[in-house]
């Protein structure tokens, strides 16, 4: 069963990008592998050409499932997002009630998290506890050592 997963123009692009760099550069750089370690001789005590071969069968299994993360992905229409609450592109402002410590988040799809940029995925703890709430809110997110309150802050889009 394939999920539809949204993405930022940016993370669509980047997605489209390393799929074609699969397809025109590793392919046929596996392709030539294995020409190689066939010119070398007997097929059946060639631990290169199996190698290569395994190597271009793990390529292969790697286009195909970007392929169908690519035909099921949709971009996000930023214009038409909800700017009262917390959504997907929303950049959160939130408050740790029990530090007082702020901190300012990007909520995106899993594929475009990146922690050190501040962007988090939505269906990570943190992001799916501040999905759907709104300015003022207390989010109560389950994380292993216990529970965190964050209030949400302030609500944008960059």
């Amino acid at each position: 069963m394939s999920t539809v997963s949204y993405y930022t123009a940016e993370g669509l692009k980047k997605l489209k990008d390393e799929l074609e760099q699969l397809k025109s550069v590793e392919r046929p750089r596996a392709s030539q592998a294995i020409a190689e370690a066939r010119d070398k001789g007997d097929l059946s005590e060639n631990a290169e050409y199996d190698a290569a071969k395994e190597a271009q069968g793990m390529l292969e299994m790697r286009i195909a499932k970007m392929e169908e993360v690519y035909s099921n992905a949709r971009l996000i229409d930023e214009s038409q997002l909800d700017l009262s609450k917390a959504l997907v592109l929303s950049n959160v402002k939130i408050k740790n009630k029990a530090n007082g410590m702020e901190m300012k988040y990007t909520l995106v799809a899993e594929s475009e998290a990146d922690l050190k940029s501040g962007k988090i995925s939505v269906s990570s703890p943190i992001g799916r506890g501040l999905l759907g709430k709104k300015v003022g809110e207390i989010a109560e997110i389950s994380v292993p050592n216990g529970k965190l309150n964050f209030e949400i802050l302030e609500i944008s889009r960059d």
